[in-house]
């Protein structure tokens, strides 16, 4: 769907050239593809030109053949942007409703998408809350709400779990997880390798401009996934949660047969009164292979 051929992108001067992108060729298509890298790597700059906000000083990008700006008037793109900022006066829903109805659809169809979407994102009970008063973390979600409100063939989201907590970065994934099932085209940026390696089919390595290594991965291949987790909960409610829960130094090792299962275990052990800090894939295979090309400074973050 998305081809790159020799793209670069300059700033800077003509005596001080910076090469955000920098003879970049590459071909994305429908599934999960992540772009990692260290800050100053190239991952915005990327995906400004896929989404044509930028054009490229030399190559070409296309998006199902034609110019980025073209493909997306006619089919739209969702998109969720690294800072997302609506005016702090602006109430929940009405913004949402209103932004529906950017999108193209009737009164009724976006009082509807905007209640299912709100309902997903965790959100119904702050529709009528100024945007202003919102934390962070709901800020974020307000952000991948209004990305969501459309069904998009491209969906673009630049460091969609910032400032979320780690129950709702594990949520963010089943949302992923249905988007790919569905045959999107997932494009996210994140400099958080645990998460990327938890929902990404193919993780492209950037650094200074440049793809350093593709890494294919079975994000979601069948099978039993293990997880560590950082929390503090009485054995009888970890043994409710999670029957098979081990203990291993000061984390808790679990395993579920995928994201959805793992939500509603650590929903179930919340409400018990558990405190969790984070959330871990148990291996930590892209994070060997991204030290190894050099190309990313892994971010545990806070996990999930």
């Amino acid at each position: 769907m998305i081809q790159l051929d020799g793209v670069t992108r300059v700033y800077g001067t003509r005596a001080a050239p910076v090469r955000a992108v920098d003879g970049i060729s590459l071909e994305i298509g429908p599934g999960v593809t992540a772009v990692v890298g260290p800050n100053g790597a190239g991952k915005t700059t990327l995906l400004g030109l896929i989404l044509g906000f930028l054009r490229p000083g030399e190559g070409s990008v296309t998006l199902g053949g034609r110019a980025p700006r073209r493909w997306i008037r006619k089919n739209g793109a969702a998109y969720l942007p690294e800072r997302f900022v609506l005016p702090p006066e602006w109430t929940v829903g009405p913004a949402l409703r209103g932004l529906a109805r950017l999108e193209g659809f009737g009164l009724d169809e976006a009082a509807s998408r905007v209640a299912a979407t709100l309902d997903r994102l965790g959100l119904a009970e702050h529709e009528n809350r100024a945007i202003g008063t919102l934390s962070r973390g709901m800020n974020q979600r307000l952000g991948l709400a209004q990305a969501l409100l459309a069904d998009r063939e491209l969906i673009v989201l630049d460091e969609p779990t910032e400032g979320l907590d780690p129950l709702w970065r594990v949520r963010l994934r089943e949302i992923v997880a249905d988007l790919r099932a569905a045959g999107r085209t997932v494009l996210l940026a994140s400099h958080e390798l645990p998460e990327i390696e938890r929902v990404a089919d193919r993780v492209v390595v950037l650094r200074n401009g440049r793809i350093q290594e593709i890494v294919e991965l079975a994000a979601n291949a069948a099978g039993p996934v293990a997880y560590r987790l950082d929390v503090t909960a009485d054995d009888d409610a970890l043994r409710d949660a999670f029957p098979d829960a081990r203990r291993d130094g000061d984390a808790v090792v679990v395993t579920v047969s995928d994201a959805r299962e793992l939500s509603d275990r650590l929903a179930a052990l919340l409400a018990r009164g558990a405190t969790l800090r984070a959330v871990r894939p148990a291996g930590a295979e892209l994070e060997e292979r991204v030290r190894r090309a050099g190309g990313a400074e892994a971010d545990p973050g806070p996990g999930a």
